[in-house]
């Protein structure tokens, strides 16, 4: 079985191993769609063909939508095209997995070396939305290459930022035709990071006109975003499945550095997408499709019961934790009951007290979704040590909110919370890169990392840690959130830590003293 356009003239072939195939004429879809593409999207990797993708797929299969999404990836880089079709894999709590061939990828374009025809969407007056998901650093004007555009001319552009401001200049040439250019990446406050690169451009570029027009919110909106759903690297196993049942060319690799990639996706089955309603040049019906639209402070709200109470923060404990006592699977973490205990009593002990509710989501069923149906789903197969990639930058957000929260109630008192410090004294047992049976481990990439190490750097097993140097790190604000010294919590992270570096076996010790504390 190949996937192609051809191939899938066959129905009855694919139906018989279980693929739902587009329910629309896709060649027709294809067509309006190069003709008056209303959807542009930049990053067309797992999480945009398993969400964003998968929701128009849906409208089209109900006749909601006409046209599909023109996705763009930063470059040809060769290998097989699949006529733009898409495997994406659902992974079911259930047991079940649902396998969906998504057709609503209409055309492929490339920022490196398809500037012309990109240019050529961009002047189109019933362009209505683009969407992003590039990762927060895709926004960063601090990289050489965005300093270097920002002294250049918009054709001299080569920096991802500096492209897409020069197609948005020649939307603004064509007949400044409004549009929304909507982030969808996993950061807060999402729209006005876009927003402020495409601003800096313009102010560099020395045009008042085209400044006017990114400021002007009936011709460009920024809206604000959250989304959330875990697509982990493409899993071995599904692959083995795609190929069992005949697929061709689908074939996953695992690169040196240890990151698979595959032309397929797989993902969980729950899903939010919540957008500020701000689309100046109109919009699918993607309410249709399970999205939220709101107001701007609902979204901001939504974000912060995501990010600092009813899923990051837990997600980085079994991070820390799991990548100590070995574990490969964030669904394994959940059959065992210290580390169940610990999510469970942060999420709805320690922080749903301050949880921020949107209104539109209930904080309890959120979190309830997660810990009972995300997380121990035993077909997901998402990582301790992915999820721990970046934890200095995550702790702030993730930990400090509530803390700061705790600090700032009448109510409440700091000195309550007792796992969300045991997760920070984690944090440096886990710098060490020293598992619980003593073994050496690679600590996932993370910006901070040989500066925090340095802190921790003369710490063995069996030994007590020189806490004034340990502690010098826990003053820093930026990782934690605030100075745990001023906070009152420094002493109690330093006696933990003590605990968790006691020796061997340490680690699950000390989480199992603590977990069954009320």
């Amino acid at each position: 079985m190949i996937l192609n356009n051809e191939a899938l003239k066959n129905r009855a072939e694919w139906e018989a191993k279980g693929y739902r195939l587009p329910a629309y004429d896709r060649a027709a879809v294809v067509a309006r769609t190069k003709e008056n593409p209303a959807w542009l999207h930049f990053g067309a990797g797992n999480i945009f063909k398993a969400l964003h993708g998968m929701a128009a797929q849906r409208l089209l299969d109900e006749g909601v939508l006409d046209r599909g999404i023109i996705a763009v990836e930063r470059r040809d880089n060769g290998g097989e095209k699949f006529d733009d079709l898409a495997v994406v894999v659902t992974l079911k709590a259930s047991g079940s997995v649902e396998k969906n061939i998504l057709g609503a990828i209409a055309e492929t374009d490339y920022l490196y070396g398809g500037e012309e025809r990109l240019k050529e969407i961009f002047r189109k007056p019933g362009l209505q939305l683009v969407t992003f998901t590039i990762t927060e650093k895709g926004y960063s004007l601090d990289a050489d290459d965005v300093k270097a555009d920002l002294l250049a001319s918009p054709a001299e552009a080569k920096s991802y930022m500096g492209k897409v401001a020069a197609l948005l200049l020649e939307r603004f040439n064509a007949g400044a035709y409004p549009i929304a250019m909507v982030s969808t990446d996993n950061c807060s406050h999402n729209g006005d990071k876009l927003k402020a690169a495409m601003n800096a451009f313009a102010e560099a570029w020395g045009d008042a006109r085209f400044k006017a027009y990114i400021e002007d919110g009936s011709k460009v909106s920024f809206p604000w975003t959250m989304i959330d759903k875990i697509t982990p690297s493409p899993d071995l196993s599904v692959g083995a499945m795609l190929k069992a049942d005949g697929l061709e060319g689908f074939e996953p690799v695992r690169n040196a550095r240890g990151t698979v990639k595959a032309p397929y996706v797989n993902a969980e089955e729950s899903e939010y997408l919540v957008l500020e309603d701000d689309f100046p040049n109109g919009r699918p019906a993607l309410e249709k499709a399970g999205f939220f639209f709101t107001d701007r402070e609902t979204v901001d709200k939504v974000e912060r019961m995501k990010v600092c109470t009813c899923l990051n923060p837990l997600h980085t404990a079994l991070a820390v934790y799991g990548c100590l006592m070995g574990y490969e699977k964030i669904w394994q973490e959940m059959q065992d009951e210290d580390l169940k205990e610990l999510v469970y009593t942060i999420g709805y002990k320690e922080g749903l007290p301050v949880v921020t509710d949107p209104g539109i989501i209930r904080p309890e069923d959120f979190i309830r979704t997660v810990l009972t149906v995300r997380f121990p789903n035993p077909f997901m197969p998402d990582t301790p040590q992915r999820i721990a990639t970046d934890t200095s930058q995550k702790l702030p957000i993730r930990f400090g909110e509530t803390v700061k929260a705790y600090l700032k109630s009448d109510e409440l008192d700091v000195q309550d919370l007792k796992l969300i410090p045991l997760v920070f004294a984690g944090w440096l047992r886990y710098l060490m890169g020293v598992n619980d049976a003593g073994e050496a481990f690679e600590p996932s990439p993370d910006p901070l990392l040989e500066t925090a190490q340095a802190y921790v750097a003369g710490c063995r097993l069996g030994e007590k840690p020189d806490r004034a140097r340990v502690s010098e790190l826990l003053h820093n604000a930026s990782i934690f959130g605030v100075d745990l010294e001023e906070a009152g919590l420094a002493e109690k992270v330093l006696d933990y830590f003590e605990e968790l570096t006691a020796g061997v076996g340490a680690v699950r010790a000390t989480l199992h003293k603590y977990v069954g504390e009320k």
